[in-house]
C-alpha cells in the first residue's frame, strides 16, 4: 500500500499560490501549479476545488481566471488543509465484523480503537501548530 500524498500536494499548492501572489500576480493558473508540483492540472483543479469547498481557495472565471488564497498563509494550518483533503480518519477498523467468537475478533476492534484515536488526536495537535507560513519561511530558508 503506498502513502497517500493529497495532504502534501494540497499544502504545496496553497504555499505556491501565496508565494505567486506576494509576487504581485493576482491569480495562479491550475497549469502553473501543476508545473510546480510536477503533476497533471486535473488533478490540481480537483484538489482546489476541495480547497475552495473547505474555505481557503478561490477561483476566478473568465478573463484573469484563476486561483487565490481565501485566507492569509499565516491563517491557515496543515491541520485545515488535511481536514479539507482527508475527510476520514487515518485508519479504520474492519469492513466487516470480525468473528465474535474468536477472543482476537472479539477484542480486537477496543484495542485497536484506542490506539488509533491517540494517534490521531496526536497527528492533528502536530498539524495545528503548523501554518503555510512557516511552511513558507522553511522552504524559502532552503534554498
Amino acid at each position: 500500500m503506498g502513502a497517500n500524498s493529497r495532504l502534501t500536494v494540497a499544502a504545496h499548492a496553497l504555499t505556491w499560490i501565496g508565494l505567486y501572489q506576494r509576487r504581485g500576480h493576482e491569480v495562479a493558473t491550475s497549469e502553473q501549479i501543476a508545473t510546480s508540483v510536477n503533476t497533471n492540472p486535473v488533478v490540481i483543479r480537483r484538489l482546489l476545488a476541495q480547497l475552495r469547498k473547505a474555505g481557503l481557495a478561490d477561483s476566478r472565471r473568465g478573463a484573469g481566471a484563476g486561483w487565490t488564497l481565501s485566507r492569509d498563509l499565516s491563517a491557515i494550518t496543515l491541520l485545515d488543509v488535511y481536514e479539507a483533503v482527508e475527510p476520514g480518519p487515518i485508519f479504520a477498523l474492519h469492513p466487516a465484523t470480525p468473528d465474535p467468537g474468536c477472543v482476537v475478533g472479539h477484542g480486537i476492534a477496543p484495542v485497536l480503537g484506542v490506539v488509533y484515536d491517540g494517534v490521531e488526536t496526536a497527528l492533528r495537535a502536530e498539524l495545528a501548530r503548523t501554518t503555510l507560513e512557516d511552511v513558507l519561511r522553511d522552504v524559502l530558508k532552503a534554498t
